[in-house]
């Protein structure tokens, strides 16, 4: 029954795939979805709950969202050349992680979670979608700022959770996260679009004065006026 299932969940992926290609045309990219849990209880709540068609049309939805913000949907020289996204439900520690071009989800973690487990899986996939898209200065750039794209993608796309800290919080700019999310809010307020500008200007690498060519203000600068905005 397993084999069964699992092979009309493969043939469903091929079916959607199929129809995702001939609408992205020249943008298409393959997604895969396994999980290698399927015999612990996170595997099954994941199977159960969410399911390979809602987690394949996200990883499609959150890309176009992703080039979107990025400003990058009508300049494909701008993006990545990516071909083929994988992502795979395991047995593990933590909550997710991106690495050549794989999401990895920790089934435990969907297990664990007492909430709407949809809602904040498609908010994990939104964020480490990011990093399959995002550029990171050639590993130059703080693993804060990355982190805190990645969450500011989440939160414009409406998947913050309710766990994340207040605007105006944390104790440093490039803290990551939520924290950097909402600084990073704030500054896209000063300037429509300069996140995706930020983004493009780390492509080749990365320096705090990005900050000042797109703001005119030092990033210390930005960070002590967004947290004097909230009183902090």
């Amino acid at each position: 029954m397993q084999n069964k299932t699992m092979a009309n969940s493969r043939i469903y992926c091929l079916s959607f795939l199929a129809i995702l290609a001939a609408i992205q045309g020249i943008h298409a990219v393959d997604y895969t979805i396994t999980n290698t849990a399927s015999n612990t209880p996170g595997g099954a709540r994941f199977a159960r709950e969410i399911g390979v068609q809602y987690t394949t049309e996200t990883l499609y939805l959150s890309k176009r969202f992703i080039w979107r913000t990025f400003q990058q949907f009508s300049s494909p020289a701008d993006r990545k050349n990516v071909q083929r996204v994988s992502l795979f439900i395991d047995d593990m520690d933590g909550v997710a992680y991106a690495i050549n071009n794989e999401i990895h989800v920790s089934a435990r973690y969907i297990q664990g979670y007492s909430g709407d487990v949809r809602r904040e899986i498609t908010g994990v996939l939104y964020h480490e979608m990011t990093h399959i898209w995002q550029w990171n200065g050639n590993g130059q750039a703080p693993g804060g700022l990355i982190e805190g794209i990645a969450d500011y993608v989440r939160l414009k796309a409406g998947y913050a959770p309710s766990h994340w800290v207040k605007p105006g919080q944390g104790d440093k700019w490039d803290q990551g996260y939520d924290v950097t999310a909402y600084f990073l809010d704030y500054c896209n307020s000063l300037k429509t679009g300069v996140v995706a500008q930020l983004n493009k200007k780390m492509r080749d690498g990365y320096s705090d004065n990005f900050f000042v060519e797109l703001l005119g203000k030092t990033v210390d600068q930005l960070w002590t006026e967004y947290k004097a905005k909230y009183n902090n």
